[in-house]
Protein backbone atom coordinates (compact mmCIF):
# COMPACT_ATOMS: atom_id res chain seq x y z
CA UNK A 1 0.00 0.00 0.00
CA UNK A 2 1.14 3.51 -0.89
CA UNK A 3 0.83 5.17 2.89
CA UNK A 4 3.18 2.15 4.02
CA UNK A 5 6.21 3.69 2.48
CA UNK A 6 6.30 6.46 4.69
CA UNK A 7 6.26 4.68 7.90
CA UNK A 8 8.98 2.57 6.94
CA UNK A 9 11.90 4.05 8.13
CA UNK A 10 10.66 5.06 11.32
CA UNK A 11 9.38 1.49 11.58
CA UNK A 12 12.66 -0.07 10.45
CA UNK A 13 14.37 1.82 13.10
CA UNK A 14 11.66 1.24 15.80
CA UNK A 15 12.56 -2.69 14.79
CA UNK A 16 16.60 -2.47 15.48
CA UNK A 17 16.21 -0.25 18.21
CA UNK A 18 13.94 -2.92 20.08
CA UNK A 19 16.34 -5.81 19.38
CA UNK A 20 19.63 -4.03 20.48
CA UNK A 21 17.59 -3.24 23.66
CA UNK A 22 17.84 -5.47 27.06
CA UNK A 23 14.63 -6.26 28.65
CA UNK A 24 11.53 -8.76 28.94
CA UNK A 25 10.60 -10.99 26.18
CA UNK A 26 7.67 -9.90 23.76
CA UNK A 27 4.60 -11.73 24.00
CA UNK A 28 3.21 -11.84 20.05
CA UNK A 29 -0.56 -12.28 19.37
CA UNK A 30 -0.13 -11.98 15.41
CA UNK A 31 -0.34 -13.33 13.01
CA UNK A 32 -3.25 -15.66 14.05
CA UNK A 33 -6.75 -14.95 14.99
CA UNK A 34 -6.54 -16.64 17.75
CA UNK A 35 -5.45 -14.40 20.97
CA UNK A 36 -2.96 -16.42 24.00
CA UNK A 37 -4.15 -16.76 27.27
CA UNK A 38 -0.86 -14.91 28.86
CA UNK A 39 -0.23 -11.35 28.87
CA UNK A 40 2.84 -9.68 27.54
CA UNK A 41 5.40 -8.73 30.69
CA UNK A 42 3.97 -6.23 33.28
CA UNK A 43 4.77 -2.57 32.69
CA UNK A 44 6.14 -3.43 28.88
CA UNK A 45 4.05 -1.59 26.33
CA UNK A 46 4.37 -3.47 23.26
CA UNK A 47 3.53 -2.71 19.57
CA UNK A 48 2.05 -4.97 16.88
CA UNK A 49 1.83 -3.41 13.41
CA UNK A 50 0.93 -5.08 9.77
CA UNK A 51 -0.31 -5.23 6.59
CA UNK A 52 -3.31 -7.02 5.36
CA UNK A 53 -4.66 -7.78 1.94
CA UNK A 54 -7.93 -9.39 0.92
CA UNK A 55 -8.99 -10.76 -2.47
CA UNK A 56 -11.59 -12.78 -3.86
CA UNK A 57 -14.72 -10.99 -2.23
CA UNK A 58 -16.38 -7.30 -3.37
CA UNK A 59 -15.47 -4.89 -2.05
CA UNK A 60 -11.38 -5.83 -2.19
CA UNK A 61 -9.68 -4.27 0.88
CA UNK A 62 -6.73 -3.74 2.23
CA UNK A 63 -5.33 -2.34 5.93
CA UNK A 64 -3.03 -1.76 8.10
CA UNK A 65 -3.98 -3.49 11.67
CA UNK A 66 -2.18 -2.59 14.96
CA UNK A 67 -2.26 -3.70 18.38
CA UNK A 68 -0.38 -2.09 21.70
CA UNK A 69 -0.56 -4.03 24.76
CA UNK A 70 0.22 -3.88 28.39
CA UNK A 71 -0.21 -5.91 31.15
CA UNK A 72 -0.65 -3.72 34.43
CA UNK A 73 0.41 -7.18 36.55
CA UNK A 74 0.71 -10.59 35.49
CA UNK A 75 -3.54 -11.34 35.76
CA UNK A 76 -4.60 -8.34 34.39
CA UNK A 77 -3.71 -6.23 30.71
CA UNK A 78 -5.59 -3.94 28.47
CA UNK A 79 -5.03 -3.92 24.77
CA UNK A 80 -5.71 -1.51 21.67
CA UNK A 81 -6.27 -1.96 18.51
CA UNK A 82 -7.63 -1.58 15.22
CA UNK A 83 -6.64 -0.34 11.43
CA UNK A 84 -4.33 2.74 11.12
CA UNK A 85 -5.65 2.51 7.27
CA UNK A 86 -8.46 1.00 5.69
CA UNK A 87 -9.17 1.08 1.66
CA UNK A 88 -12.08 -0.56 0.02
CA UNK A 89 -12.70 -1.14 -3.69
CA UNK A 90 -14.98 -2.94 -6.03
CA UNK A 91 -18.92 -3.51 -5.61
CA UNK A 92 -19.27 0.22 -6.55
CA UNK A 93 -17.47 2.04 -4.15
CA UNK A 94 -14.17 3.36 -3.38
CA UNK A 95 -13.76 4.06 0.41
CA UNK A 96 -10.53 5.06 2.43
CA UNK A 97 -10.11 6.32 5.92
CA UNK A 98 -9.03 4.74 9.29
CA UNK A 99 -11.01 1.70 10.48
CA UNK A 100 -12.48 1.16 14.12
CA UNK A 101 -11.21 0.95 17.21
CA UNK A 102 -10.79 -2.24 19.36
CA UNK A 103 -10.58 -1.88 23.53
CA UNK A 104 -10.11 -4.92 25.80
CA UNK A 105 -10.06 -5.81 29.15
CA UNK A 106 -8.10 -8.82 29.62
CA UNK A 107 -7.35 -11.26 32.45
CA UNK A 108 -5.12 -13.98 32.44
CA UNK A 109 -5.55 -17.51 34.71
CA UNK A 110 -1.87 -19.15 34.69
CA UNK A 111 -2.44 -22.82 35.68
CA UNK A 112 1.70 -23.52 35.66
CA UNK A 113 4.16 -23.39 32.74
CA UNK A 114 2.39 -25.15 30.03
CA UNK A 115 -1.12 -24.42 30.69
CA UNK A 116 -3.72 -20.91 30.83
CA UNK A 117 -6.80 -19.50 30.62
CA UNK A 118 -7.93 -15.89 29.43
CA UNK A 119 -11.10 -14.34 29.10
CA UNK A 120 -11.40 -10.95 27.13
CA UNK A 121 -13.89 -8.50 27.09
CA UNK A 122 -13.80 -6.04 23.95
CA UNK A 123 -15.96 -2.88 22.47
CA UNK A 124 -15.56 -1.94 19.03
CA UNK A 125 -16.11 1.99 18.82
CA UNK A 126 -17.29 2.89 15.73
CA UNK A 127 -14.59 5.22 14.74
CA UNK A 128 -14.60 4.33 11.09
CA UNK A 129 -16.61 6.17 9.16
CA UNK A 130 -19.85 4.55 7.89
CA UNK A 131 -18.67 3.24 4.07
CA UNK A 132 -15.87 1.01 5.82
CA UNK A 133 -17.14 0.65 9.16
CA UNK A 134 -20.96 -0.19 10.90
CA UNK A 135 -21.44 3.13 12.36
CA UNK A 136 -22.33 1.02 15.76
CA UNK A 137 -20.75 -0.27 18.90
CA UNK A 138 -20.21 -4.26 19.14
CA UNK A 139 -19.26 -6.11 22.40
CA UNK A 140 -17.58 -8.87 22.78
CA UNK A 141 -16.33 -11.95 25.12
CA UNK A 142 -13.81 -14.24 24.49
CA UNK A 143 -13.16 -17.13 26.41
CA UNK A 144 -8.92 -18.51 26.23
CA UNK A 145 -7.53 -22.00 26.43
CA UNK A 146 -3.67 -22.04 25.82
CA UNK A 147 -1.62 -25.27 26.31
CA UNK A 148 1.78 -26.46 25.45
CA UNK A 149 2.99 -30.18 24.35
CA UNK A 150 6.31 -30.16 24.13
CA UNK A 151 6.95 -27.85 21.29
CA UNK A 152 3.53 -27.49 20.00
CA UNK A 153 1.52 -24.67 21.05
CA UNK A 154 -1.75 -24.67 20.65
CA UNK A 155 -4.66 -21.56 21.60
CA UNK A 156 -8.12 -21.89 21.36
CA UNK A 157 -10.49 -19.14 21.01
CA UNK A 158 -14.34 -19.13 21.52
CA UNK A 159 -16.17 -15.62 21.60
CA UNK A 160 -19.73 -14.04 21.42
CA UNK A 161 -20.02 -10.94 19.74
CA UNK A 162 -23.15 -8.37 20.51
CA UNK A 163 -23.69 -6.82 17.06
CA UNK A 164 -24.55 -3.07 17.38
CA UNK A 165 -25.81 -3.40 13.41
CA UNK A 166 -26.45 -6.89 12.17
CA UNK A 167 -26.92 -7.42 8.57
CA UNK A 168 -30.17 -7.41 6.86
CA UNK A 169 -31.88 -10.83 7.85
CA UNK A 170 -28.82 -12.21 10.32
CA UNK A 171 -28.91 -12.24 13.99
CA UNK A 172 -27.74 -9.93 16.58
CA UNK A 173 -24.83 -12.40 18.31
CA UNK A 174 -22.43 -14.31 16.26
CA UNK A 175 -20.30 -16.97 17.31
CA UNK A 176 -16.58 -17.11 16.69
CA UNK A 177 -14.40 -20.09 16.92
CA UNK A 178 -10.78 -20.55 16.24
CA UNK A 179 -7.41 -23.06 17.08
CA UNK A 180 -4.22 -21.95 16.75
CA UNK A 181 -1.12 -24.28 16.63
CA UNK A 182 2.71 -23.74 16.33
CA UNK A 183 5.92 -24.91 16.69
CA UNK A 184 9.52 -24.35 15.79
CA UNK A 185 11.12 -25.31 12.69
CA UNK A 186 14.73 -23.63 13.54
CA UNK A 187 16.29 -21.96 16.02
CA UNK A 188 14.63 -18.71 14.71
CA UNK A 189 11.76 -19.93 12.65
CA UNK A 190 8.30 -21.24 13.76
CA UNK A 191 5.61 -22.38 11.64
CA UNK A 192 2.03 -21.64 12.74
CA UNK A 193 -1.00 -22.86 11.35
CA UNK A 194 -5.33 -21.83 12.41
CA UNK A 195 -8.67 -23.22 11.61
CA UNK A 196 -11.03 -20.16 12.43
CA UNK A 197 -14.78 -19.06 11.48
CA UNK A 198 -17.63 -17.22 11.96
CA UNK A 199 -21.45 -18.49 12.31
CA UNK A 200 -24.45 -15.87 12.55
CA UNK A 201 -28.06 -17.20 12.40
CA UNK A 202 -29.50 -15.70 9.03
CA UNK A 203 -26.19 -14.81 7.55
CA UNK A 204 -23.36 -16.82 5.68
CA UNK A 205 -20.70 -18.72 7.81
CA UNK A 206 -17.39 -18.04 7.56
CA UNK A 207 -14.41 -20.27 8.04
CA UNK A 208 -10.31 -20.01 6.49
CA UNK A 209 -7.23 -22.07 6.77
CA UNK A 210 -4.41 -19.50 7.98
CA UNK A 211 -0.78 -20.51 7.06
CA UNK A 212 2.36 -18.18 8.62
CA UNK A 213 6.05 -18.20 8.88
CA UNK A 214 7.29 -16.29 11.60
CA UNK A 215 11.16 -15.21 12.34
CA UNK A 216 12.50 -13.89 15.78
CA UNK A 217 15.97 -12.63 15.78
CA UNK A 218 15.87 -11.66 19.57
CA UNK A 219 13.21 -12.40 22.34
CA UNK A 220 12.43 -8.57 21.53
CA UNK A 221 11.58 -8.95 17.92
CA UNK A 222 9.28 -10.87 15.65
CA UNK A 223 8.58 -10.99 11.90
CA UNK A 224 5.75 -12.74 10.21
CA UNK A 225 4.51 -13.20 7.31
CA UNK A 226 1.77 -15.62 5.39
CA UNK A 227 -1.58 -16.47 3.87
CA UNK A 228 -5.59 -17.03 4.29
CA UNK A 229 -7.23 -19.40 2.12
CA UNK A 230 -11.19 -18.97 2.49
CA UNK A 231 -13.38 -22.29 3.24
CA UNK A 232 -16.92 -20.90 2.17
CA UNK A 233 -18.69 -18.60 -0.36
CA UNK A 234 -18.82 -15.72 2.07
CA UNK A 235 -15.06 -15.99 3.19
CA UNK A 236 -12.48 -13.83 0.87
CA UNK A 237 -10.32 -16.42 -1.60
CA UNK A 238 -7.01 -15.07 -0.09
CA UNK A 239 -5.63 -12.56 2.34
CA UNK A 240 -1.83 -11.74 2.54
CA UNK A 241 -0.52 -10.46 5.77
CA UNK A 242 2.99 -9.45 7.18
CA UNK A 243 4.31 -7.71 10.15
CA UNK A 244 5.98 -7.37 13.48
CA UNK A 245 5.63 -7.00 17.08
CA UNK A 246 8.30 -5.21 19.09
CA UNK A 247 8.28 -3.39 22.76
CA UNK A 248 8.06 0.57 22.92
CA UNK A 249 9.22 1.15 26.35
CA UNK A 250 9.07 -0.46 29.95
CA UNK A 251 6.54 2.11 32.01
CA UNK A 252 7.39 0.04 35.11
Amino acid sequence: MPRLKRYLPALAALAISAHAQEGPAITPYRPSVSTPAQLPAPGQLEFEFGNLSSRGTDPRTDSLPYTFKLAIDKDWGVLLGGSAYVRQRGAGQDANGIGDTALTLKRAFIVNDTTAYGLELTTKIPTAKDTIGSGKSDWTINAIYSHDAGDLHMDVNVNETRLGAPQPGAARIQTGVSASFSTPVTERWTANWELSGIANPGAPSTAQLLLAGVYMPSKRLEFDAGFTRGLTSATPHWSLFAGFVVPLAKLW
